[in-house]
C-alpha cells in the first residue's frame, strides 16, 4: 500500500474511532424571537439524572372530616389542632414519609412523652408545617397555584440536601495581597469562578439592591459598583445553576436591564428573592437556638434555604406538580391564631392615587399580594415625571398580639412596598421610611385597614 493510501485508511479509522466516541449533541430550546439569542441548553445526558430526582411522590387518599377534632384528643397540637383525628393522621403519616422515612415518627416525638416538646426536632417541625402554610398562603406571586409541601425541599431526607451557612470572613493576617472580597476562592455556589462566594447572605438574607450598572452615563444616587455587579452576578449564577438555566431564561438579551421586554419569569424570580429572604429572616433564623450546636455552620448560625433548596436543578419544583392540591391543610396560614386565616379576598381594595397609595397586607403577614401592589402604579408614574420627588413610606400595624412582633411586621411591610417601588427602577435614595404620623390608627384590633401601608409623594 502506498504512503496517501495508508494515510487516508488511518484518518478514516481516526474518524470512525471519534463518531463512536462522540457524545450525543445537546438540545436547544428557543425563547424569544429569532436573532436575539433567546435559548436555554440542556444536556440530555444530565436531564435524565435531574429528572429522576424530581419525581413527584403519590399522595395519600383524602381523610374524613367528621368526628373529634385533634386538638380535642392529643395534647400539645397548636398547628394542625382543628385537622379531625383522620385528617392530622394522614398530615402527619405524609409528612413523616417526606421528611424521615426511616426514623419515623421517633424522629420528633419522644414516643413514651408524644405530647411534650423534648425533642428540637418537633419544635422545628411545627414551625415548618408553619412556614410550608406561609409561602402557600401568602406567596402566591411567586408559587402561583402550585404551592409547596415538606417534601419540596427535603425529598425524603431530615435535612434537605440544599441549604447555606455563613461564610467564615477571609483572614487578612494570613493573606499578603489584602482583601479580597470574598474572590479568588471558586465555591460551587458561584460556578467555581472568581465572583464574591458568598451572594446568599447578601441577598438572601440581607437585602442589599441588586444591581450591575447605571441606567445613563454617571448616574446619581446608584450605588452598583464594580464590587455590587460581581456580587450580583454571583447570585445570579446560583439561580441559573439551580434552576436549570441560563440568564434567558428571566432575560431579553436585547436589554437585560429592560422590564417590560424581559419575559414573565423576572418578575417571578424578583419576588422568589424576597420569599428567600422572609422565610430566612422570619422563620429559620429566629430557630437557631432551638438546634444544637453539631446542627449549625461554623459560624453558628442556623441553615437556610436558597433557591436550589426548593427548585433541585429544575425551573419549577418537582417540574410543577402541585402537590399541596391534595394536602389543603397546607395551602392555609394558621401561624396567627392555631385556625384557618382569613382569606386574602377580604382585604380592602388598594388606594391608588397618583401622589398617595395604600396597601393592604394579610393577618401575620408582609407579603405584598399582586392585587395590591396595582395601587402603586399611578404613584409610580409620578415619581418618574418628577423625577426630584420622594416617596414616603409609613408602615402600620393592628393592635393584636405582641406589640415589638407588630412593630417589627409593620416594618417589614414598609420594606416589601419599598422594593417594590425600587423594582420598577425609582433609586432607592429616593425612597425613604418614615414612622407613622399617628400612633392612635394602629388601634383597631384586626381590622384589616389596620393592616396597611401608606406611601407619599413629597
Amino acid at each position: 500500500m502506498s504512503r496517501g493510501l495508508r494515510s487516508i485508511a488511518m484518518l478514516l479509522g481516526a474518524a470512525a474511532l471519534l463518531a463512536g466516541c462522540e457524545r450525543p449533541p445537546v438540545d436547544t430550546v428557543q425563547r424569544g424571537f429569532r436573532g436575539t439569542g433567546m435559548e436555554l441548553v440542556y444536556n440530555p445526558r444530565t436531564e435524565i439524572k435531574v429528572a429522576e430526582a424530581n419525581q413527584a411522590p403519590p399522595i395519600s387518599d383524602p381523610a374524613g372530616t367528621e368526628g373529634p377534632k385533634a386538638k380535642d384528643i392529643y395534647k400539645n397540637v397548636p398547628v394542625l389542632g382543628h385537622l379531625s383525628v383522620a385528617e392530622f393522621t394522614r398530615n402527619m403519616a405524609a409528612i413523616t414519609e417526606w421528611v424521615a422515612p426511616k426514623e419515623g415518627c421517633a424522629y420528633c416525638h419522644d414516643l413514651e412523652k408524644m405530647g411534650e416538646d423534648t425533642k428540637y426536632t418537633k419544635v422545628v417541625a411545627r414551625r415548618m408545617i408553619q412556614m410550608t402554610q406561609h409561602i402557600n398562603a401568602d406567596w402566591k406571586p411567586h408559587i402561583a397555584q402550585t404551592g409547596v409541601t415538606c417534601y419540596t425541599c427535603h425529598r425524603g431526607q431530615a435535612v434537605p440536601r440544599q441549604v447555606w451557612f455563613k461564610a467564615p470572613p477571609q483572614d487578612l493576617k494570613s493573606d499578603f495581597i489584602g482583601d479580597r472580597i470574598g474572590q479568588n476562592a471558586p465555591m460551587q455556589m458561584v460556578g467555581l469562578s472568581s465572583l464574591t462566594y458568598d451572594p446568599y447572605s447578601l441577598y438572601l438574607s440581607g437585602d442589599q439592591t441588586i444591581g450591575v450598572g447605571g441606567p445613563t452615563a454617571l448616574p446619581n444616587g446608584h450605588v452598583a459598583s464594580i464590587v455590587h455587579t460581581e456580587q450580583t452576578y454571583g447570585l445570579m449564577m446560583h439561580m441559573s445553576d439551580s434552576l436549570g438555566v441560563n440568564c434567558t431564561y428571566c432575560h431579553n438579551t436585547r436589554n437585560f436591564k429592560n422590564w417590560e421586554s424581559s419575559p414573565p419569569q423576572r418578575t417571578v424570580a424578583w419576588h422568589g428573592i424576597r420569599m428567600a429572604r422572609d422565610l430566612n429572616n422570619d422563620y429559620l433564623e429566629p430557630l437557631t437556638k432551638s438546634f444544637p450546636a453539631n446542627r449549625l455552620g461554623p459560624l453558628g448560625d442556623v441553615a437556610k434555604v436558597n433557591c436550589a433548596t426548593c427548585h433541585q436543578g429544575v425551573y419549577k419544583p418537582l417540574y410543577g406538580a402541585p402537590m399541596a392540591k391534595g394536602y389543603p391543610e397546607l395551602l392555609v396560614n394558621t401561624a396567627a391564631t392555631g385556625s384557618p386565616a382569613k382569606a386574602s379576598a377580604a382585604l380592602p381594595p388598594p388606594m391608588a392615587e397618583a401622589t398617595r397609595s395604600v396597601l393592604y397586607f394579610g393577618v401575620g403577614s408582609s407579603a405584598l399580594e399582586s392585587e395590591q401592589a396595582k395601587g402603586l402604579t399611578l404613584l409610580i408614574a409620578t415619581l418618574v415625571s418628577r423625577p426630584a420627588a420622594k416617596a414616603s413610606i409609613s408602615g402600620y400595624h393592628s393592635a393584636t398580639g405582641e406589640l415589638a412582633s407588630n412593630q417589627q411586621l409593620a416594618n417589614d411591610r414598609a420594606l416589601k412596598v419599598r422594593d417594590s417601588i425600587v423594582a420598577a427602577g425609582i433609586v432607592p435614595a429616593r425612597v425613604v421610611l418614615d414612622k407613622p404620623l399617628q400612633a392612635e390608627a394602629n388601634l383597631s384590633g384586626e381590622d384589616p385597614a389596620a393592616r396597611r401601608v401608606e406611601v407619599f409623594v413629597k
